[in-house]
């Protein structure tokens, strides 16, 4: 007996509760929960102090390979070896080298094109990380598989995994583990791929059949998506402004998951949907203008971020806000010096259209003011200043209220994905004030605090608890070929927390 879920790319199948499939774009792979390991490649983990003695211990008759900072050290011979893996020093073992470690495993076993693997979870030292087993193997089972991850829709030759099974070696039982990872890498792989789709394919109107296909996952989630006249309607000036130089149609889109009771305050996460950012008529420079594909990485985290709750089926109700559309330069562009009103009702002065972002999110927090929530979050690849100071190490994190910074910070430790908190000072404000409107959608300074103002700027439109992740720097690199996914598993953990906690 088994059931299928479809959403794009992705395909699951489960059966025999302990033993479940998951199917990305051209290739399956089976997880299994066996106390002892079946047929194929033993992975087996040590300290770093132990490597030499773990190494002498393992039976002399197999394949005996040390990995050391997963860098392999002999060649590899298929079932029965033994890949002995280091988690470095026992004194900094952590979540986040937990996290490494899966993921350059993932990388070491697919570029040798290994079948079938036995994760000897016992090996991994949890009692060190103040989780249990089961959190465990659902996080490492995640990075594991999101290392494997692949973008190949446009390729003529399409790349196939050569992984067909893997098998948690453990006397626990892991199937909720197995299926929170298999909802929780849905999710993940549904952020990346929507990133990484041309801007061609991945338009305003694109993201909201997507949206809308939600619908399918289950009873608690309802799509709704607002076409250009509808967003007019609600008095979105700011966020029509931005979208009238291109010939792609806009769309609002909301989703709602009611998981939890109907008095319980909703959560709302809110993403920034610019499909294609050429700047408009402030027209950016050629040189990597095809990254800004990219810009819409917002909105594709809060999507997946989205299929993965409602999958996982939390006890939360959970509101998602995308307010997407181009940016483009024609005649009918927006231009610096023009002033809008946004649906607050405060004017803005354009000084440059290549601050777009926080013209479609200001509209969009706005509205979110409407459902009383308990906490607004919204995610942007906003400003270039914050890659400038943060790099693509950490997040940019503003935000209003410490108990929400408390739980973002706590959500990005579980996630081990890392942000920075940065000012809301008041002083920043009177960078925003403008001399024809009530504010201006850049700051002065020549550019200085280009990240702090954009974020100050947003919190015009916010009398609730909220914060702003600036993932100009972390939502897609070049070592990952596009996009990272970030932020995220960061916001998986704090709707999970969220929900857990009430």
């Amino acid at each position: 007996m088994y059931f299928i879920i479809e959403s794009n790319s992705l395909w699951l199948l489960f059966y025999k509760e302990s033993v479940m499939q998951f199917k990305f774009k051209h290739s399956t792979i089976k997880f299994n929960a066996k106390p002892k390991a079946q047929n194929g490649f033993n992975v087996l983990f040590t300290f770093a102090e132990n490597a030499e003695e773990s190494f002498h211990d393992l039976n002399g008759s197999s394949t005996e390979l040390l990995i050391d900072n997963l860098t392999a050290a002999g060649s590899l011979v298929v079932d029965g070896a033994n890949l002995l893996v280091s988690l470095g020093n026992s004194g900094k073992y952590s979540l986040a080298v937990l996290s490494n470690v899966a993921t350059a495993l993932a990388k070491f076993i697919a570029s040798h094109k290994i079948a079938t693997i036995n994760i000897h979870l016992n090996q991994l030292h949890i009692d060190k990380l103040e989780i249990d087993l089961e959190s465990a193997a659902e996080k490492f089972l995640v990075d594991f598989v999101n290392g494997l991850y692949y973008f190949d829709d446009f390729k003529t030759n399409k790349f196939e995994l050569e992984l067909k099974a893997i098998n948690l070696v453990s006397e626990a039982k892991l199937n909720k583990s197995l299926s929170n990872a298999i909802a929780i890498l849905e999710g993940y792989f549904i952020v990346r791929d929507l990133a990484n789709n041309p801007s061609n394919v991945a338009t305003p109107t694109y993201l909201g059949e997507t949206a809308k296909d939600f619908e399918k996952i289950n009873k608690h989630v309802s799509a709704e998506v607002l076409a250009e006249k509808e967003i007019k309607k609600l008095g979105m000036h700011a966020f029509l402004g931005v979208a009238k130089g291109s010939k792609e149609e806009p769309r609002f889109i909301k989703l709602e998951y009611n998981g939890a009771k109907k008095d319980q305050k909703p959560v709302v996460l809110v993403g920034k949907g610019i499909t294609f950012d050429s700047g408009g008529i402030s027209l950016k420079p050629g040189a990597n203008m095809d990254d800004m594909k990219y810009d819409m990485c917002g909105a594709a985290t809060v999507l997946g971020v989205f299929a993965a709750v409602a999958k996982l089926e939390l006890k939360v109700n959970l509101i998602v806000l995308v307010p997407t559309c181009e940016n483009m330069p024609s005649s009918k562009a927006q231009k610096p010096g023009d002033i809008v009103t946004s649906m607050a009702g405060k004017t803005i002065e354009i000084l440059n259209t290549d601050a777009e972002g926080r013209l479609i999110l200001c509209d969009a927090l706005h509205y979110a003011k409407q459902f009383d929530p308990e906490w607004v979050v919204d995610v942007a690849t906003l400003t270039g200043a914050c890659v400038i100071a943060l790099g693509s190490v950490a997040s940019g994190l503003y935000v209003n209220d410490e108990g929400l910074h408390s739980a973002i910070q706590n959500a990005s430790v579980l996630a081990c994905d890392k942000v920075w908190r940065m000012p809301l000072f008041d002083e920043y404000n009177a960078l925003i004030k403008g001399n024809h409107a009530d504010l201006l959608n850049i700051g002065g300074w020549g550019g200085k605090a280009g990240s702090v103002t954009a974020a100050c700027f947003l919190q015009e439109f916010t009398d609730y608890k909220w914060a702003h992740l600036d993932v100009a720097g972390t939502a897609s690199t070049a070592e990952a070929k596009g996009s990272t996914g970030r932020p995220f598993k960061l916001l998986v953990e704090l709707v999970r927390s969220h929900a857990n906690k009430e």
